[in-house]
């Protein structure tokens, strides 16, 4: 079962996030067992970031894996304050913005890592094939 859940007050697509999570997964050959998507503000993401990875700044996601095999037990947290800061940055549409961002948590969830300049290099051109594949010319 795949849920979404928006702690904040801002609409956001989430029949659009939904299939975009399923997309990746269904194309690299994952399926759901349990996946939690929430969608926070910096102050809880901060703290997430905080208490389980020893960084105390907000991020724009955090993934965790709970399970190993084909099965995706996991969650992620995207916190849409650093969806909208990073948007404006780069010039892009916010909800653009929170698709590329749902994309690379799902790829985090079957395992793309963003560590090295290699890894960042893989997961950004899945992130872009996905953009193209998962309505981003209709946002």
């Amino acid at each position: 079962m795949l849920q979404i859940h928006n702690t904040t007050k801002k609409e956001i697509p989430e029949q659009l996030l939904e299939k975009a999570v399923l997309l990746v997964l269904e194309n690299e050959g994952f399926t759901v067992e349990s996946i939690v998507g929430v969608y926070c503000g910096n102050k809880m993401i901060q703290r997430i970031n905080r208490e389980f990875l020893g960084h105390d700044y907000p991020t724009d996601t955090i993934t965790f894996r709970y399970n190993k095999g084909a099965e995706i037990d996991g969650e992620f947290y995207i916190s849409l304050d650093v969806v909208k800061e990073n948007a404006a940055r780069f010039s892009v549409d916010f909800q653009q913005e929170l698709l590329r961002v749902t994309l690379h948590s799902a790829l985090h969830l079957i395992g793309y890592g963003d560590q090295s300049a290699e890894e960042r290099r893989l997961i950004e051109e899945k992130e872009a094939f996905y953009l193209t594949r998962s309505g981003a010319a209709t946002l």
